[in-house]
């Protein structure tokens, strides 16, 4: 029996309204329980998506202009968000076909095709049962996927539940969306490795301080000549736990400033000049002759002040401790000829007499 095609188009509208009455109740549901989420959004999106798949019309139904049109507007804008979005997303049906993705999970997974199991593309144990469950209980979880091949990664995998699947078929759609973990994985692990040797460095010199404060408070109350040898140690604690603050404050500034170019113009002489006088001291006390040769005139390059001060410093104070005593150190600044398509340059060049570093030893160093 012949059906009208007005009697068409009210159902695919009822569809439509079904579709994004879902998704509202849905989206309220969720945010009243667990808030606003990414997740969320994508779900409604995909739950919309579907809706309007199933109430396209079918092969050799007719429709009317008026109505088709807004329809493929519906489905054209729902393709069109859920191809920008930057995270890979996922829609699969009850038996595991792939029914949508977006580019970022295509890139992710190459071998992932529409209408093909996604275990093709995705063999985690932990996500395939993530969906099993999913399906099975209606509840949303989240479980970990780590490929390993081209790189190592981490991504969190929201696997939820919505209704509005393909007409005809029983049951939910899934939805999987993989959020990518791996930056903040190596942040937090840089953090927990920061602090745990920042917490080594300073737990000697503070151990010290505690030790000698104890002392003298008790037994060497009265003893000045030991009060004044501890007093000594005490300081060179405190000193070592001042340098130790210092490189962490400098490595802050430089990885905050790490792609920033520098600006200022700064005279290499006279900062090698006060290294030299700083460290005289030092050098002397371990009878080791510190020497500066620079070339007349400034000598000026591009950077930050203090850490070529801290460069040149590390330079000079490492000779001079490793060097070996009764030795010479040797600080020299010049200027070198500008080379085929690179302008002239500064060199700081430090010598000692020390045993140097055997050959296969230098590509460990940084």
């Amino acid at each position: 029996m012949p059906v009208a095609s007005g009697s068409l188009s009210a159902a695919r509208r009822s569809a439509w309204r079904g579709a994004l009455c879902a998704v509202l109740v849905f989206t309220a549901i969720h945010t009243w329980q667990h808030g606003i989420d990414l997740g969320t959004g994508i779900a409604a999106l995909l739950a919309l998506l579907a809706g309007g798949l199933a109430a396209a019309p079918g092969r050799g139904e007719p429709v009317p202009r008026s109505d088709a049109a807004p329809g493929r507007g519906r489905h054209g804008l729902a393709e069109a968000l859920l191809a920008n979005i930057p995270d890979p997303v996922i829609l699969i049906d009850r038996r595991a076909l792939v029914i949508e993705s977006n580019a970022a999970a295509r890139a992710l997974l190459p071998s992932l095709r529409p209408r093909h199991p996604l275990s093709f593309a995705l063999r985690d144990p932990d996500v395939l049962d993530g969906i099993e469950t999913v399906l099975r209980t209606g509840e949303p979880l989240k479980t970990l996927y780590s490929p390993r091949v081209p790189t190592e990664r981490t991504f969190e995998v929201q696997i939820g539940a919505m209704q509005g699947g393909e007409a005809g078929r029983a049951g939910p759609n899934v939805v999987l969306f993989l959020r990518d973990l791996t930056s903040a994985q190596r942040l937090e692990t840089m953090r927990v490795d920061f602090v745990a040797n920042a917490s080594h460095e300073l737990r000697t010199p503070l151990a010290s301080l505690l030790g000698f404060i104890e002392t003298l408070q008790g037994p060497a109350r009265d003893d000045a000549k030991a009060r004044e040898r501890f007093l000594g140690i005490m300081r060179v604690q405190a000193l070592r736990m001042t340098r130790l603050i210092d490189d962490l404050l400098s490595l802050s500034r430089i990885e905050l400033r790490a792609h920033v170019p520098p600006t200022q113009a700064v005279d290499v002489g006279p900062l090698a000049r006060q290294i030299a006088d700083a460290l005289g001291l030092i050098a002397r006390e371990r009878g080791v002759t510190l020497t500066l040769d620079a070339a007349p005139g400034p000598l000026r390059v591009l950077g930050d002040r203090d850490e070529i001060l801290r460069v040149i410093e590390n330079l000079v104070e490492n000779a001079v401790k490793y060097g070996g005593d009764g030795g010479r150190v040797e600080i020299r600044l010049g200027l070198r000829d500008a080379e085929e398509g690179r302008a002239p340059e500064i060199e700081v060049a430090v010598r000692d007499e020390g045993p140097g570093i055997a050959p296969e030893h230098l590509p460990r160093l940084t």
